[in-house]
């Protein structure tokens, strides 16, 4: 284990640890993130929705805020359409429930994963035979020029809220409104929003707007004899965010952070009949705190798993659950997790076997006869894990001979231009930096991993993975761990891309015990220094690690708060540890 502390300027640690009251590894931390102000320590910590900047650089979203409102206030049938991801089935529910508490007549539907990618003619088509007006697409329609034709062939506007790459000038895009921040002329200063979170700008306009329009005022002069409803609290919404945000692996930066952060207070309520009742058939307490760890290994592999093996509208029946449906609607997600769990398992098997003992190259590309689309870009992002560089996963249809893929990254590969690379062996591709899918014919794989190999070497400038110190944001004696630090550290979540748990080193101590627990993977130590302080150690997955009762260890950890039997008590959650002597 080679570890480096990360370098930052002390004199700034020694000012924010004074400033805010809190422990020098903590204000290591701030200060190794770019946050070096008192002020802007204080809103990373306790992040508010008033920090939010507003949109009004989001090309498109004046036009979607003011075409919505107008079918609001007409009474006009609106279709809302997701992706099959996390992040476009609570884009969908998000807008459904948004739209339908003020008043708006709401037609549904999200992706299936055997129609394809995105926003299909077919479901167009389907919305204009439901009588609508306007259609919103989430998470997807950026690319899909097809069904956009057909909405416009039945005079449907379409409003496209989306955070895949642009593939030409946002002014030349044939839907309605394009909200995308990789539009060319949108100058909203951040470009890595997931569409939730564009979403709930959108919600949160088009109530700015209703409110201006009068339209919560109860007025004799209306057209319409439908009820006035009462102004939403778009802060109800913001749990959908955190789920498509976290799952979407976007960087919890910025605007994520404020969103995902306040999302995840209201996950941790409970208030959502849904979410409640997912979190019990996943076996998970009252008490356990709902973070963003929570949401990536818990909620969000449940919430993907109907839209892996086929219809994504089980998850999207549970997001918008009553109390009298939830456990049911839960119950689906968790038997389809447990399938897709069987399937994934046998495809990563299969890969491995594939792959061999051979070097892969720059990229890892594989193809496989039969293997579910579902489940291909798991198996690649584990093939990822193994590697340390690009994969790239197809599951080719038997009987049509056209495979579909899913790609993730590694070593800072950019999957969309790597795609773009290799374009002519593709029939259809989309995406961003980090994930990608695609779509590929059996006679063209061969070609399409040469052409992938090159690009990825390319945009690796190299290949294959890099040895290199890990950076530790401070170092730590035994002692200074305890329920306040692990707290303060805490309060710099929520922790995911662009913004890591925060990893302490401490050095020297001694293994009093060792055991192995749960199914034998993890391992569980008892540490003393020499002045005779203790703690307790947890290495998920370390459990084949050699260490002996009296070995001394230098130990990369992130600080936990542990509860047993109703005591809490400071425990360091072990990410790799090294014997010293």
């Amino acid at each position: 284990m080679q570890l480096r502390l990360r370098r930052v300027d002390e004199a700034l640690v020694q000012k924010l640890a004074g400033a805010l009251r809190v422990r020098p590894a903590t204000a290591r931390c701030l200060v190794g993130r770019g946050v070096t102000e008192p002020r802007d320590a204080q809103g990373f910590i306790d992040p508010r929705l008033a920090a939010l900047r507003p949109p009004t650089g989001l090309a498109g979203m004046s036009r979607a805020v003011g075409r919505l409102a107008d079918a609001v206030i007409a009474g006009r049938r609106i279709g809302v359409f997701g992706d099959y991801d996390v992040d476009g089935v609570t884009t969908a529910a998000l807008l459904t429930e948004f739209l339908r508490s003020v008043g708006a007549e709401v037609e549904v539907a999200v992706a299936r994963r055997d129609a394809g990618y995105g926003f299909t003619p077919a479901a167009a088509a389907d919305f204009a035979a439901r009588g609508c007006e306007v259609i919103v697409t989430g998470d997807c329609g950026t690319s899909d020029l097809e069904a956009l034709a057909v909405a416009a062939a039945h005079h449907i506007d379409v409003i496209v809220v989306d955070h895949h790459t642009v593939p030409a000038a946002g002014d030349a895009h044939p839907s309605l409104a394009l909200v995308n921040p990789h539009r060319a002329d949108s100058t909203f200063p951040f470009r890595g929003m997931a569409s939730v979170g564009l979403a709930f700008y959108v919600a949160a306009a088009v109530r700015t707007e209703l409110r201006e329009r009068r339209f919560f005022e109860r007025s004799s002069e209306r057209a319409s004899h439908r009820p006035v409803p009462r102004e939403p609290d778009v802060r109800e919404l913001l749990d959908f965010v955190a789920l498509g945000t976290i799952a979407d692996l976007v960087p919890l930066a910025s605007e994520n952070r404020i969103l995902t952060a306040l999302g995840l207070r209201r996950l941790q309520s409970r208030a959502r009949p849904g979410i409640a009742a997912l979190l019990a058939a996943a076996g998970v307490s009252q008490e356990r705190e709902v973070d963003a760890r929570m949401v990536a290994w818990k909620l969000a592999p449940r919430i993907n798993a109907p839209g892996r093996l086929g219809a994504a509208m089980p998850s999207l029946a549970l997001l918008l659950a009553d109390a009298g449906s939830a456990a049911e609607c839960a119950q689906a997600l968790e038997t389809a997790n447990t399938e897709r769990r069987v399937i994934q398992d046998r495809v990563m098997a299969e890969a491995t076997e594939l792959l061999g003992d051979r070097d892969p190259g720059p990229a890892v590309v594989i193809a496989g006869e039969g293997w579910p689309a579902g489940v291909v870009g798991i198996v690649a992002a584990k093939l990822v894990d193994r590697y340390q560089r690009p994969a790239f996963v197809v599951g080719i249809d038997p009987e049509t001979g056209v495979g579909r893929g899913s790609a993730r990254t590694a070593g800072g590969v950019n999957l969309y231009r790597a795609l773009c690379e290799a374009a002519p062996c593709l029939d259809r591709y989309g995406g961003h930096a980090a994930a990608a899918g695609f779509t590929v014919r059996r006679e063209s794989i061969a070609a399409l991993g040469e052409s992938l190999g090159s690009a990825c070497a390319r945009l690796a400038a190299g290949s294959g993975p890099v040895a290199t110190a890990r950076e530790v944001d401070a170092e730590v004696r035994l002692a200074d761990v305890d329920e306040r630090l692990a707290e303060e550290l805490a309060g710099l979540g929520p922790f995911g891309q662009d913004n890591p748990s925060p990893v302490l080193v401490t050095r020297n101590v001694r293994v009093s015990a060792v055991r192995r627990v749960g199914d034998g993977s993890h391992l569980k130590l008892t540490l003393e220094d020499d002045r005779s302080t203790t703690r307790t150690a947890i290495g998920f997955q370390l459990g084949d690690r050699e260490v002996d009762v009296g070995a001394r260890v230098d130990l990369a950890f992130v600080p936990t708060v542990s509860t047993w039997q109703g005591r809490r008590s400071a425990e360091l959650e072990l990410s790799d540890l090294a014997i010293v002597s």
